[in-house]
């Protein structure tokens, strides 16, 4: 038998016995179980865990949580009556496995708390209404889509858009909040998963980040498992009185995991092979974000989902859009032509936004979307080369002033307020002027401090628009008439 002391401990306190006698990869069915919960935890004498999936009198069907070999004979016994992972404050600045190892060489968990995976979402009469914004330092996302404090939100994009990226910004961001940020990874490559960590460590957001790790190769049955084990570590120090973002990058690859385990077992497959409860999987799973009553704290939900080919119809992420309060869309056809973020401002939208931001920012909003709306109408007629009207230059002009100031690389971020500054001191020269963008992102920085109410922004921006304008547009197209249409056209 397998020198393991905690599995002798649980046989001689009498705890419910089993042994395996079938094995399909990562499914194991075990008899003698007989009596056993759903979602037990099992060990096997061999050192690995089982979650218990079925039960049909004295057949117990279960996921082996650690591999995909098992022998036939091997001993089991009831561990724990729920499938429990470590919590505590004591895991930020880690980098664990969803069932609790360390990975990142420092040593053991100083944690001794442990939590059940499987959570109740709270009840509606323990929710509170979203009112705080979620600052994320990307001007795209926090001027037109405004994430709120407990809301749920998908991130959608093809691969290689920009999405894990815009997480990383977010979770770098939250430095100095004494936000607790929770970065689930699932199904990623050894590369992509170093470069992530590096990324975090260089902005110094490791400090105050819990990183669940479930690789590419890792067990099927460890991805599944990886968001629910996230959400109950974020869970733990929400209702604990802090606030806290979890960002699930992916649910494509979770689903994936779930719909091969659900082959294994035989489940009858759905659309798209996915078994029929992968809603209910994903619902159960997000719908534990929220604002609690009782403490005011809340827990931010960002599923990441992968719309390959930039088909946001699919049915995975259409499930997910269905689920959350929102969605920011990533396009790689944007992301093409050189945009960063490339966000897609005509598909993107948060439903609960407006209530984190001021009038101020609402009227900001608004007129942005429908500056941008006139700005691709105006491109659209440039491309015939034809002589544009006055009004048509305006609106090229400012539209590509606003898409400069929303050119961010991953290093920079913005506060709200260095953003407004930017964004109204375009606004307020209309098109009319030639700015600045790179001296106006620097300005705006050094004068944001001052900015306290609609007094001293309207005294900012007016002092900002003067600094860093160039010649009107009107002396500069007199200056050079040949080269004005081609400039517009371009």
């Amino acid at each position: 038998m397998f020198d393991n002391a905690a599995f002798q401990r649980l046989i001689d306190a009498d705890n419910l016995t089993g042994e395996v006698v079938g094995v399909n990869s990562f499914i194991i069915e075990v008899k003698g179980l007989e009596g056993v919960r759903l979602g037990t935890q099992v060990l096997f004498e061999d050192g690995q865990r089982g979650l218990v999936r079925e039960a049909y009198g004295d057949k117990v069907i279960l996921f082996n949580i650690d591999s995909e070999k098992m022998s036939l004979g091997t001993l089991a016994v009831v561990e724990n009556d729920t499938l429990s992972v470590p919590v505590g404050k004591k895991l930020i600045g880690r980098v664990i496995s969803p069932m609790g190892v360390p990975l990142d060489g420092k040593g053991p968990l100083k944690t001794t708390a442990t939590s059940g995976i499987f959570n109740p979402a709270p009840g509606i009469m323990d929710r509170s209404i979203l009112n705080e914004q979620l600052a994320s330092g990307v001007t795209a996302v926090d001027s037109f889509f405004p994430v709120v404090l407990g809301q749920r939100i998908a991130i959608l994009g093809d691969s290689k858009s920009g999405k894990s990226t815009f997480l990383s910004q977010l979770s770098a961001n939250q430095t100095g909040t004494k936000r607790i940020a929770v970065y689930v990874l699932i199904g990623k490559r050894k590369a992509d998963i170093e470069h992530l960590l590096a990324g975090l460590e260089s902005s110094g957001a490791m400090e105050h980040t819990i990183v669940v790790l479930a690789g590419v190769f890792d067990s099927l049955t460890q991805s599944y498992l990886a968001p629910y084990a996230a959400c109950a570590m974020a869970e733990y120090l929400w209702y604990g009185g802090e606030d806290v973002v979890i960002m699930y990058d992916d649910l494509s690859s979770h689903a994936e995991a779930y719909r091969q385990l659900s082959l294994l077992q035989e489940v009858d497959p759905g659309r798209d092979s996915y078994p029929g409860d992968i809603f209910y999987a994903h619902s159960s799973l997000l719908e534990r974000a929220g604002k609690l009553l009782s403490n005011g704290k809340t827990l931010t939900s960002l599923p990441v989902v992968l719309a390959p080919n930039n088909d946001i119809t699919a049915y995975l992420p259409t499930s997910i859009m269905s689920i959350t309060d929102g969605q920011i869309i990533f396009d790689l056809e944007i992301f093409r032509q050189g945009n960063r973020p490339a966000v897609n401002a005509g598909l993107s939208v948060s439903r609960v936004g407006g209530q984190a931001q001021t009038g101020r920012q609402k009227r900001l909003s608004s007129t942005l979307f429908k500056t941008l709306a006139r700005y691709h109408q105006a491109e659209e007629f440039a491309h015939f080369g034809s002589q544009l009207s006055n009004d048509a230059r305006i609106d090229l002009t400012l539209g590509r002033q606003i898409l400069q100031i929303m050119q961010q690389p991953p290093e920079e971020r913005f506060s709200l307020t260095e953003q407004q500054l930017m964004l109204e001191t375009v606004m307020l020269g209309a098109g009319q002027v030639e700015i600045d963008i790179a001296a106006l992102k620097l300005q705006a920085r050094k004068e944001a401090p001052d900015a306290k109410d609609d007094k001293d922004f309207d005294r900012i921006e007016a002092a900002l628009l003067k600094k860093c304008s160039a010649q009107p547009l009107k002396a500069k197209e007199e200056a050079k008439p040949q080269e004005e249409p081609a400039h517009a056209a371009a």
